[in-house]
C-alpha cells in the first residue's frame, strides 16, 4: 500500500474515533508504562454476522518519537545522532459471533534523520523506526506494516484460541512496543483458565515480525549472503540486538539444521495461595535450543506497607545450536578473529540464571531490590523482546543475561497503575550496577534511569514520554547518554 493510503487510513481513524471520544467518560484506550494497551471499549456480542462487523470497533493512535544519542567518544562505529518519527496506527477488533471475533491492525512510521551525518549502520535505538534493510536497498525512509491480522474462537469454555499475525505477550515473548511498531508473530496462541486459580497461554509461532521489518522472519535465524542477494542480508532476518548472531542461514544449512524452525512457547501463572503467586515459562526451537523458567514471588502485608520477597530461575538447553554458533550470542566461534573468549565450553549453549528481588510497596511508592546472575556457561539466548532479567535488574537497552555476569539494581516507582492513564505524574528512577567478565569481552558498567510518564490533565488521551538512560563503563570511551521524548495521542 502506497504512504497515503496508509495516511488516509489512518485519518479515517482519527475523525471516527474523535467522535466517539467525545462522548466517552473515560479514553476509549489508553497506554500503560509498560507500553501495553488497555481498552475501556471492548465490542460486545452480535446477534448477527453483519452486526460482527458493524457493531465492532476501531482504535486510532497517532504517535511520535524523538531518540538522541551522544557517545563520550566518537568514533567510525560511535556516532552521536538524531532521528524522530511520526507515524501511527489503525485497529480494528470485530464483535463475536458464534464464538468467533477477528482483529486487524495497521501500521505506519516515517522516519527523519540526516544520513550524510548520521549513517543509519550507526543508529542505537531510533534504529527501529525505520527499516534499515528496506532503506538501503530502496531508500525509503517509510515503513508501513500490517501489524496484526488474526481471527480468534472462544466457543470453548474459558478458552481462547487465536491464529494469524498477532501481539503475544509471554514471559519469552514480547510486542515491546517502545517505538512506533510493535513486534508480532504469526501462528497460533491458546489461553485457557480452565484449571481453577491458573492461567495458561501456548502458542505455536511461525515467524516472528520485528518492530524495524516490514515483512515476517524467521524466529531464529540470522540473515547472510547466502539467504538474500540484497545490500545488508544481515538485516533481513532475525537482527534483534540480542539475536544468536552464529545462527546464520550458512551454518544452520551446514549443519543440517532448519533456517525457518518455529518457537513454541507457554506461560503459566497460579494463584491458588492467597498472597502466593506461581509462575512458570518455556520456550523451544527445535533441534536448536530451549528453555524453563520457574519463579515465585509470596507478599506479606505489615500494615500500610507490603512487601514481597520473590526468585527467578532460568534453565537453557542446548539442542545442537551450540555447536553451530558457539556459546556466545555474538556469534564468534573459538579459534575465529575476534572469537569471544573465556567460555569453559565453547561450543555449548547450556546455561542457567538464577535471580532474587524484594519489593515493598507504601502508598503510591514501590522500591525494587533486584540481583541477577548468570552462571559461567554460556549466554541466554532470548531474542523475542522477552527478557529473562525483567523486573529484577533489566533497565531500558540493558541487556545483562552474558555467561558469568552478576547484576544489581535498586529501582524506585512513584504513582504506577494498571489504567494506562496517568494524571499523577508517574515516575521511575533506578540504578544498575554490572559485573561481567571481561574475559568474554564484556565490561563492568553502572546504569542510571530516569523515567516519566504522564497523560496531560485537560486532554487524557495524549500521553507524554521522557526517558534518559546514561551507561557509565570500563570500556574505554564508551560512556553514553540515551534520551527519549515520545508523545502518544489514543482514541
Amino acid at each position: 500500500m502506497k504512504t497515503t493510503g496508509w495516511i488516509s487510513a489512518v485519518l479515517a481513524g482519527v475523525l471516527g474515533g474523535s467522535l466517539y471520544a467525545a462522548d466517552a467518560n473515560a479514553p476509549k484506550q489508553a497506554l500503560n508504562s509498560n507500553y501495553t494497551l488497555v481498552y475501556n471499549a471492548v465490542p460486545g456480542e452480535a446477534e448477527s454476522f453483519t452486526e460482527m462487523f458493524s457493531e465492532g470497533e476501531f482504535y486510532a493512535r497517532l504517535r511520535s518519537n524523538t531518540f538522541y544519542y551522544k557517545w563520550q567518544t566518537e568514533t567510525a562505529k560511535q556516532d552521536s545522532h538524531l532521528i524522530s518519527a511520526l507515524g501511527g496506527s489503525l485497529v480494528y477488533r470485530s464483535a463475536g459471533y458464534g464464538g468467533f471475533d477477528f482483529g486487524m491492525g495497521l501500521y505506519y512510521s516515517q522516519a527523519f534523520f540526516d544520513d550524510s551525518n548520521d549513517p543509519v549502520n550507526t543508529l542505537k535505538p531510533g534504529k527501529d523506526v525505520l527499516s534499515r534493510y528496506d532503506y538501503v536497498n530502496t531508500g525509503n525512509k517509510g515503513m508501513g506494516a500490517l501489524g496484526q491480522a488474526y481471527i480468534a474462537y472462544s466457543g470453548i469454555p474459558k478458552t481462547r484460541i487465536a491464529v494469524g499475525r498477532q501481539l503475544v505477550e509471554t514471559f519469552y515473548t514480547k510486542s515491546n512496543d517502545t517505538k512506533m511498531i510493535p513486534n508480532t508473530f504469526d501462528g497460533i496462541v491458546i489461553d485457557t483458565k480452565a484449571v481453577p486459580a491458573t492461567a495458561v497461554r501456548v502458542a505455536y509461532l511461525a515467524e516472528q515480525k520485528l518492530r524495524d521489518h516490514t515483512q515476517a522472519h524467521s524466529v531464529l535465524m540470522y540473515g547472510d549472503a547466502n539467504s538474500s542477494s540484497s545490500e545488508r542480508p544481515e538485516w533481513s532476518e532475525n537482527d534483534d540486538s540480542a539475536m544468536h548472531k552464529g545462527l546464520t542461514y550458512t551454518r544452520l544449512k551446514a549443519a543440517g539444521k532448519p533456517t525457518d524452525a518455529p518457537l513454541i512457547t507457554g506461560d503459566l501463572h497460579n494463584t491458588a495461595i492467597a498472597n502466593l503467586k506461581l509462575d512458570g515459562a518455556f520456550y523451544i526451537v527445535p533441534e536448536l535450543v530451549s528453555e524453563v523458567m520457574a519463579e515465585a514471588n509470596y507478599k506479606v502485608s505489615l500494615g500500610s506497607v507490603s512487601l514481597t520477597p520473590g526468585v527467578r530461575y532460568i534453565k537453557q538447553f542446548d539442542n545442537g545450536a551450540g555447536k553451530v554458533g558457539g556459546a556466545a550470542y555474538s556469534g564468534k566461534l573459538a579459534g575465529q578473529s575476534g572469537a569471544a573468549g573465556g567460555y569453559k565450553e565453547a561450543d555449548s549453549l547450556d546455561a542457567q540464571m538464577v535471580a532474587a528481588r524484594i519489593v515493598a510497596q507504601l502508598g503510591k511508592y514501590k522500591l525494587n531490590f533486584g540481583y541477577t546472575q548468570v552462571f559461567d556457561e554460556a549466554d541466554l539466548i532470548t531474542p523475542w523482546r522477552g527478557f529473562p532479567t525483567a523486573g529484577y535488574t533489566r533497565s531500558m537497552a540493558r541487556y545483562n543475561w552474558m555467561a558469568n555476569t552478576k547484576s544489581y539494581r535498586v529501582e524506585l516507582q512513584r504513582a504506577a497503575n494498571k489504567t494506562g492513564v496517568f494524571t499523577d505524574l508517574f515516575v521511575q528512577a533506578s540504578f544498575l550496577h554490572t559485573d561481567a567478565d571481561e574475559s568474554k569481552g564484556y565490561y563492568d558498567e553502572n546504569y542510571y534511569y530516569l523515567g516519566f510518564v504522564q497523560n496531560l490533565p485537560m486532554l487524557a488521551d495524549l500521553q507524554w514520554r521522557l526517558r534518559l538512560g546514561y551507561n557509565d563503563t570500563e570500556k574505554p570511551d564508551a560512556d553514553s547518554l540515551d534520551a527519549r521524548f515520545e508523545l502518544n495521542y489514543l482514541f
